[in-house]
């Protein structure tokens, strides 16, 4: 199945450029409900999957003994801004099982907040590991690893079994065997999972309404969705949808962004679980479908789609911050069956 037109971005009158790609909306007993373009696409979930990821740190125990609670959990599902708030938590968090920064193997980038990049390089302070996107993940990893008595150097390598435990969870999850998992390199150095669309929102589905799992993962993944609704300030930071969209849905819906343009979504009312990849791997296109799927589906009200509206029908702006240009939504979504409420 080819590619659904997603997103339309006009210049001024005309139409400059189009966002293609997949949709697939999926209920927690795994029915593909709606669909745009193909729902079987295969994907590398990327940062999407760090929910998932961070079921291993609560089912080993790790969690509990190191004291974290929901900005913890929250920061080890997270693609952070670097803001205080996050380097502060991801700091107490190695503080706590007696590791530094120089343990995380996420490797460095430019923090994303400009404030703190400014700081930096007026200090004259180095950019460490700890400014990276996914420091909050890689110290989850690092606790796990920790608490369960194994090497530390090493944890980001797929045969090390802190990997293997969050690859059985991501194959018991999906219902999708391991085997068939797509294993490739995140960009902060860890396995990244790639496995069908469809599967990559039952995820999210089964999270949102555990479905057919023990007493243990069903608490777990609960204690997760519920952490990232109530800290959403860590998921992504000031100005992220991930963080804005979590707000306004007050308790509703949980979401995470990977990288590549790939967006999930769990609703916790219905149990319906949403995986979009925009197929050009630009992310400016995801906000305006999570949005507009989620108008689709009547899963948001009026007054909270207006509070989305920016990311809704974001405006395209020059480097003199003038409006010169819009990206809108253009699909409709197909139904497959029927959805119950």
């Amino acid at each position: 199945m080819e590619a659904a037109q997603l997103v339309h971005v006009h210049r001024g009158k005309m139409l400059e450029s189009v966002h293609k790609g997949h949709i697939a909306v999926v209920d927690a007993n795994g029915n593909l409900l709606y669909q745009a373009g193909n729902p079987q696409q295969m994907v590398y979930a990327r940062s999407s999957m760090k929910p998932v990821q961070a079921i291993p740190l609560i089912e080993t125990g790790a969690a509990d003994f190191y004291h974290f609670d929901d900005a913890d959990i929250a920061l080890c599902c997270a693609s952070h801004n670097a803001e205080k708030q996050h380097t502060n938590r991801v700091l107490s968090i190695l503080n706590r099982i007696g590791l530094e920064v120089k343990d995380l193997q996420c490797g460095s980038h430019n923090p994303r907040w400009e404030e703190v990049y400014e700081e930096l390089i007026r200090d004259r302070k180095p950019i460490t590991p700890l400014y990276n996107n996914c420091s909050g993940k890689h110290s989850g990893m690092l606790t796990t690893a920790q608490y369960m008595n194994e090497t530390v150097e090493d944890y980001y390598k797929l045969e090390h079994p802190v990997q293997q435990r969050i690859l059985e969870a991501i194959s018991s999850l999906a219902e999708f065997p391991k085997e068939k998992i797509e294993i490739g390199i995140d960009g902060c150095g860890v396995p990244v999972h790639g496995l069908p669309l469809d599967k990559l929102a039952y995820c999210y589905a089964r999270m949102a309404k555990p479905t057919g799992l023990s007493n243990e993962r069903t608490a777990t993944v609960k204690r997760i969705v519920q952490a990232m609704m109530n800290a959403p300030e860590m998921v992504g930071g000031t100005d992220r949808f991930c963080t804005d969209f979590m707000t306004v849905a007050n308790g509703r819906a949980f979401g995470k962004a990977g990288a590549e343009a790939v967006y999930c979504i769990g609703d916790i009312e219905t149990g319906i679980g949403i995986a979009i990849k925009v197929e050009d791997g630009n992310g400016r296109g995801t906000n305006p479908v999570a949005v507009e799927v989620l108008k689709q589906l009547n899963l948001l009200h009026d007054h909270q789609l207006e509070q989305l509206k920016d990311y809704h029908y974001p405006q395209l702006k020059n480097c003199r911050q003038e409006t010169i240009g819009q990206l809108s939504p253009v699909f409709q979504l197909e139904r497959v069956k029927k959805v119950i409420q």
